[in-house]
C-alpha cells in the first residue's frame, strides 16, 4: 500500500480561448458544429455502465431552430430508476472504499479531455442544445466544468487534511466516510458545468449518483456522461436516466437508502423534494442531505455617486447574457433619478445595437430561449407590462417562436416598487428598472432588501466606496454572492464560491470546499493506549 501523502496543489482555472477567425480552435468548432447539426444522436439511458433502452422516445430540439431534431432520448420508466438505484449502492462498495486519489485522478482525466479531445464536442453540444453563442458555452460548458473538476480534487485533499490532536495516552484520528446510500443528482438547463459538478462533486468524496437530467440540456449531458466513462469512472458510479422528473423522483425518494439530493433548479420542485422527503424521514437509513441552488431575483444597486456607463453595460449583460437564463442574472434595478437620463441613453444605445438571432451566426449577442414554455412565460409577462398602467416598456416587448423561441431583450420602467416583474423570478429576457428619488435611497435600499423572497445575487455601483460598504451591509441577507462595480453574474470557481440562502437555495456554495464537506458523514476514532483500570476518581483513594 502506498501511505504516501499527496499534495494537490492550486490549481489555475482554465483559460478561455477566443475563437476568432482562421483559429485552430475556430476551424475545429465549425466543423463540429456542422457534423452535430448534421447527425440525430441517439439517446440511451446508463445504468450501471451499460446502454439501456426503454423504447419510449422524446427529442432533443434546437430551440433557435426548433424544427431541427438533434437527437433521440430514451426515457426511465420506474422499472429503469429502480435498476439504477440498485447500480449505484452496488457500486458504493468499492468506490466509497478506493483512495481518494485514484478518484481525483479520474476527474482530472476529465478535465484534460472536455479541455482537449472534447473541447469542440462540448461547445458545439451545448451551443446548439442550449442555444448558447461561443463565448458562453465557452466559458460554461468547458471553462467552467474544468474548473469544478480540478479544483474539487485540490479542495478533497484539503479536507482529508483535516485531522483532530492526540492528547497525552491517546491517538484521535478522523474518518472521512462518504454518505450511507445514494446521492439524486437533479440539474438544469441552463448550465453544462453545473450537469457535471452535481454528479462530479459527490462522487470526488466517495458517493455514487442517480441522475436526472433536464430534458433540454440532454445533448451535452449525454457527452459528459460519455467522457466520464472514457475517464475511467467505474460503472455504477453515475447512472445517467433521462425522463419524466416525477415519475423518476417518486421512484427515488422512497428508497430508504436515499442520501442526499444534489440540486439546481426551480424553488418550487426544490420545496417538492423537500416536503416528499420529510414525510418520509422515519424511511430513511439516516436523514438525506438536501443541498440544493433554486432561483433568485437578482438586483442592481445604483448610488448617486456611479458612473452611469459602468451601470448601462453592465446592466445590459448582466440581464441578457444568455437570454436572462442564468440564476444570477440581473432582473431588477434601482436607479437614482439624477443619473437616470444619462443611464437610460446608454441602456437604450446597447439594446439598439446586440444583435439576436441563431447561434451559428457569429455576430449575434442575442440567441432563443430554452423552450416554447420559456417563451410563453416571457410573453405574459411582457403582456402583463403593456397593459399595466404602472409600467412602461423601453426596450424590445417582441417575441417571435415562428421558426425559434426568440425573445427581445425587454426593459420595463415601473413606477411601483413592487411591481409583479420586481419581485416574481421570470428566467428570461426581461429587467425591470425602479427609479428612486435621490434623497430617498435609505429607504429604497431597505425595499431592495425585502422586495423579493430570494437571495441569490446582487450588485451595488458607486464611486463612493463608503457608501458601498455602508449599502453592503444593509444587504447583508439579500444575497449570497455580492458584488461591488460589476455585474452580479459569472462566479469563477476557486474565485467566488456560489450560492444563496432565503428562497435561492441552501447555500452550499458550489466551487469551494463548503460543498464537498456535505458529502462526507465523519467519523472520529480515539485509541487510548492505557485504558483505565479503576472505575474510582483518585481523590476517592485518599
Amino acid at each position: 500500500m502506498n501511505n504516501a501523502i499527496f499534495n494537490f496543489q492550486l490549481p489555475q482555472n482554465e483559460a478561455m480561448l477566443d475563437y476568432k477567425k482562421g483559429s485552430s480552435e475556430r476551424n475545429q468548432l465549425e466543423l463540429e458544429l456542422q457534423k452535430q447539426m448534421g447527425s440525430q444522436v441517439e439517446i440511451p439511458l446508463i445504468i450501471g455502465g451499460k446502454e439501456v433502452r426503454t423504447n419510449q422516445t422524446g427529442e432533443v430540439r434546437m430551440p433557435h431552430r426548433h424544427s431541427h431534431v438533434l437527437a433521440t432520448y430514451h426515457k426511465a420508466t420506474e422499472k429503469e430508476a429502480g435498476m439504477a438505484i440498485a447500480a449505484a449502492l452496488e457500486a458504493h462498495n468499492v468506490w466509497s472504499n478506493l483512495s481518494w486519489t485514484v478518484r481525483a485522478s479520474i476527474l482530472l482525466k476529465a478535465a484534460e479531455l472536455i479541455g482537449g479531445k472534447y473541447r469542440a464536442v462540448m461547445n458545439a453540444a451545448t451551443m446548439l442544445g442550449q442555444s448558447k453563442n461561443i463565448y458562453q458555452a465557452e466559458i460554461d460548458a468547458v471553462c467552467e466544468t474544468i474548473d469544478f473538476l480540478k479544483f474539487n480534487a485540490y479542495f478533497a485533499s484539503r479536507i482529508y487534511g483535516m485531522q483532530p490532536s492526540s492528547a497525552f495516552n491517546q491517538l484521535n484520528k478522523m474518518e472521512f466516510r462518504p454518505l450511507e446510500g445514494f446521492v439524486f443528482t437533479v440539474s438544469p438547463f441552463n448550465f453544462t458545468s453545473i450537469a457535471s459538478n452535481l454528479n462530479m462533486a459527490p462522487v470526488m468524496m466517495g458517493n455514487t449518483t442517480v441522475w436526472k437530467p433536464a430534458t433540454t440540456s440532454l445533448l451535452s449531458n449525454y457527452y459528459l456522461m460519455k467522457i466520464f466513462m472514457e475517464a475511467g469512472l467505474p460503472a455504477g458510479v453515475i447512472n445517467f436516466i433521462p425522463g419524466s422528473g416525477a415519475l423518476i423522483g417518486k421512484t427515488v425518494l422512497a428508497s430508504p437508502h436515499l442520501a442526499g439530493i444534489h440540486f439546481t433548479g426551480s424553488n418550487e420542485t426544490f420545496n417538492s423534494l423537500w416536503r416528499d422527503v420529510s414525510v418520509q424521514l422515519p424511511h430513511y437509513i439516516s436523514y438525506p442531505r438536501l443541498i440544493g441552488e433554486t432561483g433568485g431575483k437578482n438586483f442592481i444597486f445604483v448610488h448617486p455617486t456611479a458612473s452611469c456607463r459602468d451601470v448601462a453595460v453592465n446592466a445590459y449583460r448582466g440581464a441578457f447574457e444568455f437570454q436572462g437564463q442564468k440564476c444570477s442574472a440581473v432582473s431588477r434595478m434601482y436607479i437614482p433619478e439624477t443619473l437616470w437620463p444619462e443611464i437610460r441613453t446608454e441602456l437604450l444605445t446597447i439594446c439598439a445595437d446586440a444583435p439576436m438571432g441563431d447561434v451559428t451566426n457569429r455576430g449575434n449577442f442575442i440567441n432563443a430561449v430554452i423552450d416554447e414554455g420559456s417563451f410563453d412565460n416571457c410573453m405574459s409577462y411582457i403582456n402583463y407590462a403593456k397593459n399595466s398602467k404602472e409600467a412602461e416598456i423601453i426596450a424590445g416587448g417582441k417575441g417571435d417562436k415562428t421558426s425559434g423561441y426568440f425573445v427581445e431583450p425587454t426593459v420595463i420602467v415601473t413606477s411601483n416598487p413592487r411591481f409583479k416583474t420586481m419581485v416574481e423570478e421570470i428566467f428570461g429576457p426581461i429587467l425591470t428598472i425602479y427609479i428612486y428619488a435621490d434623497d430617498k435611497m435609505e429607504e429604497t435600499v431597505k425595499l431592495c432588501n425585502e422586495t423579493s423572497p430570494y437571495g441569490l445575487t446582487g450588485a451595488v455601483f458607486s464611486r463612493d466606496r463608503v457608501a458601498a460598504s455602508v449599502m453592503c451591509e444593509q444587504l447583508r441577507y439579500s444575497a449570497g454572492n455580492f458584488y461591488i462595480n460589476d455585474k452580479p453574474t459569472g462566479a469563477i470557481v476557486g474565485l467566488q464560491p456560489f450560492g444563496g440562502s432565503r428562497a435561492s437555495g441552501t447555500n452550499d456554495k458550489a466551487g469551494g470546499e463548503f460543498n464537498l464537506i456535505r458529502w462526507i458523514s465523519p467519523r472520529t476514532i480515539k485509541e487510548t493506549f492505557q485504558p483505565a483500570s479503576d472505575y474510582r476518581y483518585g481523590y476517592m483513594t485518599e
